[in-house]
């Protein structure tokens, strides 16, 4: 379900609405290539934020990947994979 999720360490971002079945799919779609990346996922309902809404309002769900557009409506997983594996995580030990 679309709804304000933590987006301070979220590489993955998805702007949709608690109410958008296209972005719920979008969500349960990107889940297991996050945790195959070991990346997390933030959420943001654009509903609550007018200025995400005035920008992505008839685009949502918009996925963006590092603050970068990746796609929108439906996942594009050769894109989100590509972005993925080209900026690995690096871990701090």
């Amino acid at each position: 379900m679309i709804e304000q999720r933590d987006t301070a360490e979220a590489r993955i971002l998805i702007l949709g609405r608690a109410w958008c079945h296209l972005c719920h799919e979008m969500e349960a779609a990107v889940a297991p290539i996050a945790a195959e990346f070991g990346v997390t996922i933030g959420t943001i309902d654009v509903d609550h934020h007018p200025e995400l809404e005035a920008k992505w309002d008839e685009w949502v769900p918009v996925l963006l990947c590092d603050g970068e557009y990746v796609c929108h409506y439906h996942l594009d997983e050769a894109r989100l994979r590509a972005h993925l594996a080209a900026f690995p995580v690096h871990s701090a030990g």
